[in-house]
């Protein structure tokens, strides 16, 4: 196990840059997550850490080394990849035993390491089976176990969840997770899925377009969003956004285009009249017959809750209720967004602003 810094790393592809003054500080054993929506740099910061591709500028380091001109094979690090990658003329043991061949490892640490790697992901019983036999998840759990036999420095996985159907989505994230907490070991791990990211991980590294938009415990980065993409991405469904201005009457509030007034706490100091972007999540959103008047446009039971599109003016939002809703599209219910968990954000720049 070992500790990984990026330092102010760039990528550019000609005259494309892909990647643009990335830094990151990953602690020994901890588990990052690298999130955000396809193109914006992940898995490229991924296989540059993994020594597949070269930096532009900057340094990565692994422990106190330096290893931007270490090939890949000499940074100690293990790569589960997003389609398993297993050799299929082998059998699970034969390909989890490969690499420590390759090594001139003895046959009796070989078997060692891979009962071992077997034990813990539960592929005693699968040993002798080729890859043709096993299921997406069982497939998954041999390149984990060809990784963990490696004992490496680091384990990086590049989306390797993406191939399997939801259910075994749920599972493997789970088996993934306690991997981490049994082994103790430094993982960093690419997903554009932000439920992975904020179940599984120590700390998230929220990506967009190149660059890093904020860095954070899950739950920390999920209630403190720093700008609306942070808002916007992480969470599902998406936070909800309504544009305005903060009243200029004095008193605590949003008004909208339409005249609708949202509920707030407290207005950033000396505010008054200022265009924000107000956000609300759907779980903040309670039935009050003193609220806003909002038409139902779509209803969506999922049995622990209801999600529910309103129209509130002109504007739609998502609400969930843990109570069941006995009315329908077209019908009108009161709502109400709880004033001490929304947002605020600069309509202008898109970043978080303080509520006094």
């Amino acid at each position: 196990m070992s500790s990984l810094t990026i330092r102010e790393v760039s990528k550019s592809f000609g005259t494309a840059s892909v990647l643009r003054k990335i830094n990151v500080d990953i602690e020994d054993g901890e588990f990052v997550i690298l999130v955000g929506p396809s193109g914006c740099g992940k898995s490229t910061l991924l296989r540059m850490i993994a020594g597949l591709e070269k930096t532009t500028s900057g340094e990565i380091s692994i422990g106190s080394r330096m290893v931007n001109d270490l090939p890949a094979k000499a940074r100690d690090i293990a790569m589960v990849f997003q389609n398993y990658a297993l050799y299929p003329h082998m059998n699970v043991a034969e390909n989890m035993a490969f690499s420590l061949k390759l090594k001139g490892a003895g046959k009796d640490e070989i078997k060692r390491k891979v009962d071992r790697a077997a034990e813990i992901l539960g592929l005693g019983a699968l040993l002798d089976r080729y890859p043709r036999q096993l299921s997406g998840g069982q497939r998954q759990r041999v390149a984990m176990g060809r990784a963990i036999v490696r004992d490496p420095r680091i384990f990086l996985f590049d989306e390797p969840l993406s191939n399997l159907d939801a259910k075994l989505r749920v599972q493997m994230r789970t088996e993934i997770k306690a991997l981490h907490q049994r082994l103790k070991s430094t993982i960093v791990y690419v997903t554009h899925d932000q439920i992975e990211a904020m179940t599984m991980a120590d700390k998230i590294v929220v990506m967009h377009n190149g660059t890093i938009e904020q860095i954070g415990a899950p739950l920390d980065v999920y209630d403190r969003p720093a700008n609306l993409f942070v808002a916007q991405f992480i969470g599902s469904p998406a936070m909800n956004m309504f544009r305005g201005r903060l009243a200029a009457d004095g008193r605590p509030g949003v008004e909208t285009t339409e005249g609708i007034r949202l509920p707030i706490t407290h207005a950033p100091a000396g505010a008054q009249g200022r265009h924000v972007v107000y956000g609300v999540r759907p779980e903040h959103i309670a039935l009050d017959p003193d609220g806003l008047a909002a038409e139902i446009v779509v209803v969506e039971p999922t049995g622990p809750e209801t999600q529910v599109t309103l129209r509130i003016g002109v504007a739609e939002c998502v609400a969930i209720f843990r109570e069941r809703i006995m009315a329908g599209p077209g019908d009108t219910i009161f709502v109400k967004p709880d004033s001490k968990l929304c947002h605020l954000f600069d309509a202008e720049t898109g970043e978080r602003l303080t509520m006094q």
